[in-house]
This record gives structure tokens, sequence and C-alpha cells, in this order.
């Protein structure tokens, strides 16, 4: 029986230097120096989007990716960055890539990879313009709409060596002229002159070695929070052409159209390191959020990812609290997607079924103008959800079903979008699928560590799902990372009911006052704190806060979808024997 090759499926890259053979013709000592210079800068990059390069082959570099979107992303990363680094080079001594991408099976014998899934993308960098990048079917059937590029379809091309024709495709890359336009992210939704730039942190340390650290924090946070996919992100190539100077945030505003800067600063002193870091409005000058973070070198890679972490879980809430606060001064003519997705989420943080059918409404503004805007149609998830917890709803089947469609097609139309995981799981939790929230919030935290929503939603389904003990740490965490955040309000429930259902009194006593504080129409925060009161004896204080928002009989409350549906019902009885203590009508 024939003995078959290991393989397997591979996002393939594979670069080439065009006009090599002339450019070593004229200057061969120099074209190998700035070769060696760009083939490490490609490796680099390869490194960032979790690539692997396979071999070098003189000027060329072949390396795979797990995904083909962070093959692309790498390649437009790539582009973007030589072309930046070529600007000042005399036009006959600029070294310009072609790139082929293809999605395919190899073989794979000793690290290196063999077989068509190979050829075809070295075949397909032979078909990209100097610069560019020409992809195959397959790796652009992968991406789909996770990417916000455009493509020319060049037909079915007869390449050598390979039987069937490849269906070829070039990429539009973004005209690289024009360094406002160069960001990381930018969905359907916001204007790109609303991008953020992070600035390269600056090395206070008289340790030269720092420079690495602050170099990596930089990217790493730029990385993360492209990930979110909530606004644009101001690309690495564009941000590091200021490492060095002396630049205010208006001048970045001016050059690169970021509306919001983040920069920062490193010192290190013997094992410990300071982080500062501000976000600044770059319009106005005035400093948004500004804070420090001091550490333990014992390892710092470790160090370096939770400081990226807790910036990002920061940043991402202040900036859609200021963008939020500005688009209600705009002038209802002028609104675009971006605007009506932010004042959808201002009507949804009041928790109220007012707020929420106002809410429903800039969705769907927003989704006329943008009808594939993910965020928007985020969003309409988020009020089902929202009208499932206020019990504001004519069917329940019929809503929770309406809440998971909505959000799995958000998630179609961007998978990496942050806020549709969220949804999903909140949705999920709604129709009774414990385990299967649990592992998309799971999922939504590796894809995203930053993000808030994802810790505090997990939190929630392990609370569901009878595991207090465990859920408690995602929801404390959610809660640190982000204390701003008026979602906050459902985590510390949350809390309440987990420490109430461990026999901790006096910490679910404490949450439960602290979520019950909101005024809104989110009645659990306080049927949960009346039953705690009640549960530590303090029957005329349980008593007050029932009659101060009208809950007058356990019946008014009991069908309600959160304590029906919901919540785990070994909590849901201590929550009832609570309230039975009282002068309350069964």
């Amino acid at each position: 029986m024939q003995e078959y090759l290991p393989r397997k499926l591979a996002a393939i890259l594979y670069a080439d230097v065009v006009g090599y053979s002339r450019l070593t013709g004229e200057d061969e000592d120099g074209t190998h120096r700035l070769l060696s210079e760009y083939l490490d800068l490609i490796s680099a990059e390869i490194k960032r989007f979790k690539g692997r390069v396979v071999h070098y082959a003189g000027d060329a570099i072949l390396a795979d990716f797990c995904t083909v979107t962070e093959a692309l992303a790498c390649a437009m990363g790539i582009q973007n960055d030589l072309a930046t680094r070529s600007k000042n080079l005399r036009e006959d001594r600029r070294m310009e890539f072609r790139i082929g991408i293809n999605l395919g099976e190899v073989i794979v014998d000793r690290d290196d990879i063999y077989g068509d899934g190979v050829n075809i993308a070295a075949r397909l960098e032979s078909l990209a313009q100097p610069g560019g990048i020409c992809i195959s079917e397959s790796a652009r059937a992968a991406i789909g709409n996770k990417l916000l590029v455009d493509y020319d379809f060049l037909g079915e091309q007869k390449v050598k060596n390979i039987v069937e024709p490849v269906r070829a495709y070039l990429v539009r890359v973004t005209d690289k002229s024009d360094r406002t336009s160069e960001v990381t992210s930018s969905p359907p939704g916001p204007s790109r002159q609303l991008s953020v730039a992070v600035l390269p942190f600056t090395n206070l340390s008289d340790d030269t070695d720092q420079e690495y650290f602050a170099d990596g924090l930089t990217e790493d946070i730029i990385t993360a929070l492209t990930i979110w996919r909530s606004f644009p992100v101001v690309s690495r190539s564009s941000v590091f052409t200021y490492k060095g100077r002396n630049v205010n945030a208006q001048q970045v505003a001016d050059e690169l159209g970021a509306r919001y800067v983040l920069e920062g600063s490193v010192r290190k002193g013997g094992n410990r390191v300071r982080v500062n870091a501000q976000l600044i409005d770059a319009e106005t000058g005035h400093n948004l959020w500004a804070e420090n973070f001091d550490r333990d070198l014992e390892d710092i890679f470790a160090v370096q990812d939770e400081i990226t972490r807790r910036i990002c879980a920061i940043v991402v809430p202040e900036f859609e609290h200021m963008e939020t606060e500005r688009s209600k001064k705009k002038h209802p003519d002028s609104l675009d997607a971006w605007d009506f997705y932010l004042r959808g989420l201002s009507h949804l943080h009041t928790t109220t079924k007012e707020g929420n059918a106002q809410a429903h409404e800039m969705f769907k503004q927003a989704l006329k103008l943008e009808p594939n805007y993910g965020l928007a149609l985020s969003g309409v998830s988020y009020v089902l959800n929202r009208d499932l917890l206020l019990d504001n709803m004519d069917s329940y089947e019929k809503n929770a079903t309406q809440c998971l469609e909505a959000a799995k097609r958000a998630i179609d139309l961007d998978e990496s979008l942050a806020v549709s995981r969220t949804d999903l799981v909140r949705a999920l939790l709604w129709c009774g699928q414990h385990d299967a929230a649990i592992y998309e919030a799971s999922q939504a935290i590796k894809l995203n560590p930053s993000n808030t929503l994802a810790q505090g939603w997990l939190g929630a389904a392990l609370v569901f799902a009878g595991r207090d003990r465990d859920g408690i740490q995602y929801l404390e965490n959610a809660i640190e990372l982000a204390p701003r955040d008026p979602r906050n309000r459902f985590f510390m429930t949350h809390l309440a009911l987990a420490f109430l259902t461990l026999d901790e009194l006096d910490n679910a006593l404490d949450w439960a006052r602290l979520a019950a504080q909101s005024q809104s129409d989110f009645t659990e925060a306080t049927v949960a704190l009346a039953s705690i009161l009640a549960h530590t004896g303090k029957h005329d204080e349980a008593e007050s806060v029932l009659n101060q928002h009208n809950i007058r009989d356990i019946s008014s409350i009991s069908e309600r979808p959160f304590w029906r549906r919901y919540l785990y019902p070994a909590t849901k009885n201590l929550v009832f024997e609570g309230l039975r203590k009282l002068n309350f009508k069964g």
C-alpha cells in the first residue's frame, strides 16, 4: 500500500523582487544591502501576522500562514512599508516586490512545503504588478469581506507547469502616496478622517535595549486596536515615520487625517518599567485620558501583552464615548452610517424601553445608508437582546430567534468584528445554549484579548451555567479593565447573583448596590438587591427598594424572561427565596 506524504492546507505567500538582475548589475553591493534590509522587514511583518518564513531563494521569499486573511493583510502591510521606504530613493534604484498568494494543499517535508499549492503562488506573483499583489480564486473566496480591498479579475490564466487554468485577481491597494489613507482597518461606516494614530512610544531610559520594548509595545497596540475593527487605525508604516521627531497632535491630525492620537513613553529603572500613555483629541488638543503603568520586568513579553490589553480596553470605550458626544452635536441631515450607529448606542445605554426603540430606529437608518454595515446589524441584535431583557416583546421565541439570526448575519459580514461576537454570546444565552455561548465568548477573547465585553459575557455565561466561581474572575476583570462602560451594570448584577449562590453575602450586597444605582428599566438589578438585602436580614431596606420601583408582587417579575428563561435554576430559587422573606405577595 502506497504511503502518502504528510500534507496540509496552507495560505501561501510568495514574494520576489522586480528587475533584480538589472539592479545587481548596476550596483551589486548596494543592491544586496538593500535586499537584506527589505527581507528583514518582510520577515518581521510575516511574524507579526503569525506567519512562518519557509525559506529564502535569492531575491525571493516563501511563507505560509494559518489563514489567507492574515496572508493578505501581511502582504498589504509589506507593500505599504516598502513603498514608504522607497520614496527617498531614485526611481531607477527603487526595489519593488511582487507578491502572489494562494490557498491550497501542500506537501510538508523537513519544515519545507512543496506541490501545486506553492507553484500556483509563485505563478501568481509573476502576474502581479510591481509593488502589487495577485491572489487565486480560492484565496479570494476565503477572504470574503473580511478585508476592505477591491479586486480586478484577470480571468483564467494558463501558467507554467500547472495543468488547469488559474483564476487570478489583482488586489487594489490604496494609493501609497496618500499617507492620510493608509489605515490598517477601515469599516464601511466611519470616515477615514476619524482614525486613531498610535505614535511610536518614546524610550526615556538610558538603556537602548528598551527601544525594542517601546517599538514592540507600539506595534502591539496598533495590532490590538485594529482587531476591534470598529474604527480605522493608521498603519504602522505611516506612524513610524514620526519616530524620533518632536510633533504635536494637531500636526499629526493634519498630516495623517487622524482625529485621535495615542502617545506614550517607556522608562526603565532597575527591574521595573513605567509606561505612560495618553489619548488626545487631535482637533482640540485636549487630553481625554492618561494613565501610568508600573510593572516588574520578570517576563518582558508578558508585561508588554498585559499593558497592551489594558490600554486598548480603556481606549476603545473612550473613543466610542467621544464620538457619540460629537455625533449628538451634528445636524440630522449630515449624519452618516457611523453617526447613526453611535446614536443608536447612546440610546441603548439608557436601558429603557423608549431608548431601545430609538436605538432600533438609528440602526435601521445606518443600514439604509450601508446595507452591509456589520456594526449596525450587530446593533439590531443588541436591540433585540435588550427587548428580551426588558420584557418588551410579543413573543419570546420569535425575538430570541431574530436576535440570534441578526448576530449571525453580522458575523457573516465580518467574522472578525469583535462586537458581533459578544452579541452572538448573548443571543445564544437567550436561546438556552449555554455551552455554545461559553465557547463563542472564549473564541472572542482569543480573537481579541482586549475585548472587555467578551470577558464580561463569558463570565455571565459561566454564571448562567452554574459555574459561579469560574465566572466571577471574568466579570471582575471586565469591570476593572473598562470601569466607565455603562454596560457594567449588567456584569455587576451577575456578580451579585454569583456571590449570592456561593453564600458570600457581603460581596453579593456590595455588587448589588452598585448595579442598582443607575436609573433604567433594568428591574433585575433592583430585584437582586432586594433579595440579597432580605437574605442579610435587612427586610425594611429591601421593601423600600422594591416600593421605590413600584414592584408589588412576585408574579410581576417571575415571568420576566431573565428569571424564567435565562438564569441558572438554583440561583433563581435563591432570589425568590429572599423575596418571600418580605411582605411580598406570592
